[in-house]
């Protein structure tokens, strides 16, 4: 069974406001490093500003929350400019190249742009559309599963840079299941997501269809098996609830990429957990049971 889901990174739900209050109160803090004299620190009007620029939905506030938000924006390119210009040290300006880089694509990016910046201390984040009603974009990355259909055991956990297509998820992911147990499995049972995808490696991928052309007995049959791989969906959110996947708080694609092996670790070690304590528990009843038969052996016997 195979499914993906997104990871979330530790990040506050990004605004451009936000970005940009970062943007002037990072130039501040590299000023005050350095000991440059900024034409303005615009500190007041900033906090007036991000005060204006919330409620900008209500019709009352719309023109003046837009903008406070432009206003933000011009006093960070303003900020980004004065700094890069009185660095003029090229020792001092290639300390901070990269984080003034990131200032100016923030600066520049557009609302239809891909790849673009959602948090500064990781910029690696991707904005993924999940289409859920109570959630309808997360901002992390991918990870993709593949559970033993019987089992549930998890036997492959990757984590994706890119926010890839699930199909072209599943060569990967059935590369790192090679290289775990030394084989593949014959079937995957993947969701509709993964459509225009038939066989990859060897392996059948299977997923719900129509059943035009079945027999009755091939329907049943097609149906109990799509019912089962139903059951990584709750595993899934298990991993997530009690295995530390729904946020993840270490940095970089490393991070993402240990923390998601760690908790497709931790379910399969809980899993053995409760296998050992209910053998050792099936034990102890069967002593009891045996040592009370034998103390009514003996009370008989006296």
């Amino acid at each position: 069974m195979y499914d993906t889901t997104v990871q979330e990174k530790n990040i506050t739900y990004p605004t451009d406001s936000k970005l940009h209050k970062k943007i002037i109160e990072g130039c501040i803090e590299i000023s005050e490093k350095e000991n440059i004299k900024l034409r303005q620190r615009y500190t007041r009007i900033v906090k007036q500003l991000m005060i204006d620029q919330r409620f900008r939905e209500h019709p009352k506030r719309k023109k003046k929350a837009n903008a406070a938000a432009r206003k933000l924006k011009t006093i960070a390119g303003r900020l980004v400019r004065d700094v890069e210009r009185k660095l003029d040290d090229i020792d001092r300006l290639s300390i901070y190249d990269e984080r003034l880089w990131l200032y100016l694509l923030v600066l520049g990016q557009r609302r239809d742009d891909k790849n673009k910046i959602y948090s500064f201390h990781a910029p690696e984040v991707k904005c993924i559309s999940k289409g859920k009603e109570h959630k309808k974009y997360e901002f992390g990355n991918k990870s993709s599963f593949v559970l033993t259909k019987k089992s549930g055991i998890v036997i492959g956990a990757m984590a994706f840079e890119e926010n890839i297509y699930d199909g072209n998820a599943i060569e990967p992911q059935l590369a790192q299941v090679a290289d775990l147990l030394g084989k593949l499995p014959e079937t995957l049972l993947v969701d509709r997501g993964c459509k225009g995808r038939k066989s990859i490696l060897g392996v059948n991928i299977k997923m719900p269809g129509s059943g035009k052309g079945k027999t009755a007995y091939q329907k049943r049959k097609e149906r109990e098996r799509f019912r089962r791989r139903a059951a990584i969906e709750p595993i899934i959110g298990h991993i997530k609830q009690d295995y530390r996947l729904l946020r993840n708080y270490l940095k970089g694609v490393e991070g993402d990429m240990i923390n998601t092996l760690l908790a497709g670790a931790a379910f399969n070690m809980m899993k053995m957990l409760r296998k050992i304590r209910e053998s050792i528990i099936c034990a102890l009843n069967e002593l009891i049971e045996r040592l009370s038969r034998n103390y009514q052996v003996l009370e008989n016997y006296c």
